[in-house]
C-alpha cells in the first residue's frame, strides 16, 4: 500500500472518530468563539495610560460586531502587579487599576445583555507573598502555617543550601530563603508568587471557595492558570539536566522538569474542581472550566478527564504555538493537528489556539500575509476557536527596548538575554485608530509603547480601506466567526491532505450540506493544486468562501478543482454551495 493510502486510511479512521463529539445540542463554549482580553492593553477608559473595566465596557460594541461569543479577562484581581496580576493578593477584590467590584459588575450586567458569555482567570498555583495567607505563613500563625510550601535548607560544609536544584520558570532558583521563619519557600515563577500547598486539605477548601464566589457571581467560567505546576514530586529530589547547548545554568531550559511539571495529583485537583463547574451549571447556563497547561498533547489532554471523572471541558491546546513556525512544512502542520485528536480521549471537544500573552503574535512567528491562512485553520478545524486581541488585524509585536522592559521575566533574564524571554512585545496596546497612542488611550505615555505600525494597521482602516481592496485581516477575520456558525463547521466530519510539501487542505462535510476546503500555501513560491487527485468526489469546480488578502481571488470567484493557484503564503476557503456560504456569513458589513 503506498504511502498516501496509508495516510488516508488515517484520516478515514479520524473522521470516524469524530463522530463520537456529536451530541444532540453544543454548549455554547463549543460554538462561541473565545476572545482573550489583556484588560492593562485594550482601552483606556480613565486616561492613566493602563487599559481598565471602563474601557472593555466602551469597546462592546466593537466586540459585537467582531461577532465573538465569549470574553475572557486575563487577570484583572487585587495584586501588586509583580506579575501583572498573575501575583493575587486577594481573589475576591479587583485591583484598582482595573477599577471596582461596582465596574466589573457593569461589565459583567452589560456583557451578558450584549449576549456575550464572561470567564475570567484563575491563578491557582500560587499567591503573592503579599497575600495575607502568606504573612501569617512565615509567622507560623494557625491555620496559615502550611498553607504553602515550605521547606529546610541544606546544610554543605556548613553553607546554606536550597533544598535542591529546582529552577523557577522565570529563571534562578526556585527557593527563596525566609530569614523570619527559617526556612526555604517555593516559587515555580516569580521570587513574590510563593507556591500554595495542595496537600493541606484546608488549602484545597479555599481555592474551591473562591471559585465558587466567582460562579457565584454568575460569570460563565474561568480558566486556570499553570494546572501543571500544582504538584511537586513530594522527594524533592534533583531534577536532571535538560543537555539544551544553549541554556545558561540558571535558566528554566538548563534543566528537565520530571519533578515539578505534568504530576499526576494535578489532575486529580482539576477532576474536584469541575464537580464546582458542574454544580453551578444547568442545561441552560453551563459553566466551562479550560485550563493552561504547557506540554506534550498527551500531557495536556489529560487534564479532560473521562467520562466517570470529568476535568475541563477545554484544555487548552498549544501545538500550533509550541510544534510548529515559519519553517514548518504541510506534513508538520498535519501531523500536529493530528496529534491533539489522536492523544484526547473520544467524545472530547478540541479547541485551537494560535496566539496569547505569552507568546509572540502569529504575524511575528509566522509573518504578516500567512495570518490569515492560520485563523482558517484555527477557525474551521473541529472544535472551539481561542483568540487573542488584535490577532484579528494581524497585530505584530513591537520591539521594547531594555529600558521599557516591564516583563518580570525579562528582567531576570537580564539586559544581554531580555530580549529571548520578553513577553512585553505582544502585549502592547490594542490598534484601534491612526490617533495618539492608537487610540488607546489620551496620555502621552501609556504603560507599554503602542506598536509604531499603528498608523497603517489598526481597526479603523482595516474597517474602512486596505491596500489590496476591502479584502483586510479584520474582515476575513469576522467572515470565518460567522462562517464557522455553519452545521458543516459545528457538526461535521474532517478530512485534511498534504497536497505538496508546502501545501495543506483541510476539507469539511456534512452530509446534505456544502463541502468546504480550504487550502493553505506555507511556502514562498506559487503553487498550483489539483484536488480531485486528493478527493476524487469534488466538483471540476467550486466558489471561494473566503480569500486570504494576498490569495489573488474575490469572493463568489469560481476555480477549477484542478488549477487552484496561490501566491506564497496565500490561503483560500473554497465552497460547492454558493448560497449556503450566503446564509452563514455578510461580506464586509
Amino acid at each position: 500500500m503506498s504511502l498516501l493510502l496509508n495516510f488516508l486510511v488515517l484520516v478515514c479512521c479520524f473522521s470516524s472518530l469524530h463522530g463520537a463529539e456529536k451530541k444532540n445540542q453544543l454548549d455554547w463554549w463549543q460554538t462561541e468563539v473565545i476572545y482573550q482580553i489583556y484588560p492593562r492593553s485594550f482601552k483606556d477608559g480613565n486616561a492613566d495610560g493602563t487599559g481598565d473595566l471602563k474601557g472593555i465596557i466602551q469597546k462592546l460594541p466593537y466586540l459585537k460586531k467582531l461577532g465573538v461569543g465569549c470574553l475572557w479577562l486575563s487577570p484583572v484581581l487585587k495584586s501588586p502587579m509583580a506579575d501583572f496580576g498573575y501575583d493575587v493578593s486577594n481573589f475576591r477584590e479587583i485591583d484598582p487599576i482595573f477599577g471596582t467590584m461596582d465596574d466589573f459588575d457593569r461589565f459583567l450586567h452589560k456583557a451578558h445583555a450584549m449576549g456575550f458569555k464572561v470567564i475570567m482567570d484563575y491563578v491557582p498555583n500560587h499567591t503573592s507573598d503579599e497575600h495575607e495567607w502568606f504573612t501569617k505563613s512565615v509567622q507560623r500563625i494557625p491555620p496559615y502555617t502550611d498553607y504553602y510550601v515550605w521547606k529546610d535548607a541544606k546544610y554543605i560544609r556548613g553553607k546554606r543550601h536550597p533544598p535542591n536544584n529546582w529552577i523557577s520558570r522565570f529563571g534562578k532558583s526556585a527557593w527563596e530563603w525566609n530569614e523570619e521563619r527559617g526556612q526555604y519557600y517555593l516559587h515555580q515563577f516569580t521570587v513574590k508568587q510563593p507556591d500554595i500547598n495542595y496537600r493541606n486539605p484546608v488549602v484545597f477548601e479555599e481555592m474551591k471557595n473562591n471559585i465558587i464566589f466567582w460562579l457565584s457571581k454568575g460569570i460563565d467560567g474561568l480558566r486556570v492558570d499553570s494546572v501543571n505546576f500544582l504538584v511537586e514530586d513530594e522527594r524533592l529530589l534533583d531534577e536532571p539536566l535538560s543537555n539544551d547547548p544553549f541554556a545558561l545554568s540558571d535558566e528554566y531550559e538548563y534543566l528537565n522538569h520530571i519533578y515539578t511539571l505534568d504530576q499526576p495529583g494535578g489532575v486529580k485537583i482539576v477532576k474536584e474542581w469541575r464537580k464546582i463547574f458542574d454544580k453551578y451549571s444547568t442545561k441552560e447556563h453551563p459553566k466551562v472550566m479550560l485550563t493552561e497547561a504547557y506540554s506534550n498533547a498527551k500531557h495536556m489532554a489529560s487534564y479532560y478527564g473521562s467520562d466517570a471523572e470529568p476535568g475541563a471541558q477545554l484544555p487548552f491546546n498549544f501545538l500550533l504555538i509550541t510544534h510548529v513556525n515559519r519553517e514548518s512544512n504541510a506534513y508538520d502542520f498535519r501531523d500536529t493537528i493530528l496529534s491533539w485528536y489522536t492523544n484526547s480521549p473520544p467524545g472530547s471537544w478540541a479547541n485551537w489556539v494560535i496566539g496569547n500573552h505569552d507568546n509572540p503574535r502569529p504575524a511575528t512567528r509566522f509573518g504578516h500575509f500567512l495570518v490569515d491562512g492560520l485563523h482558517m485553520l484555527q477557525m474551521l478545524l473541529p472544535g472551539t476557536a481561542v483568540v487573542y486581541y488584535g490577532d484579528e488585524l494581524g497585530m505584530e509585536d513591537a520591539l521594547i527596548r531594555w529600558d521599557e522592559t516591564k516583563d518580570p521575566k525579562a528582567i531576570n533574564a537580564g539586559k544581554l538575554r531580555y530580549h529571548l524571554a520578553s513577553r512585553d512585545g505582544c502585549r502592547t496596546p490594542m490598534q484601534w485608530d491612526d490617533t495618539i497612542n492608537a487610540g488607546f488611550t489620551t496620555v502621552l505615555k501609556p504603560w507599554l509603547p503602542v506598536n509604531p505600525g499603528y498608523f497603517k494597521v489598526n481597526i479603523k482602516n482595516e474597517l474602512l480601506w486596505h491596500p489590496y481592496g476591502n479584502i483586510t485581516h479584520l474582515n476575513i477575520f469576522r467572515d470565518l466567526v460567522k462562517l464557522r456558525r455553519n452545521i458543516v463547521f459545528q457538526r461535521g466530519d474532517m478530512d485534511i491532505y498534504v497536497l505538496s510539501e508546502w501545501v495543506l487542505a483541510l476539507v469539511r462535510s456534512y452530509p446534505d450540506h456544502a463541502t468546504f476546503v480550504v487550502v493553505v500555501n506555507l511556502g514562498s513560491e506559487i503553487t498550483i493544486s489539483n484536488l480531485i487527485d486528493f478527493r476524487p468526489s469534488l466538483p471540476e469546480y467550486m466558489s471561494v468562501a473566503v480569500p486570504s488578502v494576498n490569495s489573488n481571488h474575490k469572493h463568489g470567484e469560481i476555480i477549477s478543482t484542478r488549477q487552484v493557484l496561490l501566491r506564497p503564503k496565500a490561503s483560500v476557503v473554497l465552497t460547492t454551495s454558493e448560497e449556503e456560504v450566503e446564509n452563514s456569513i455578510v461580506h464586509n458589513k
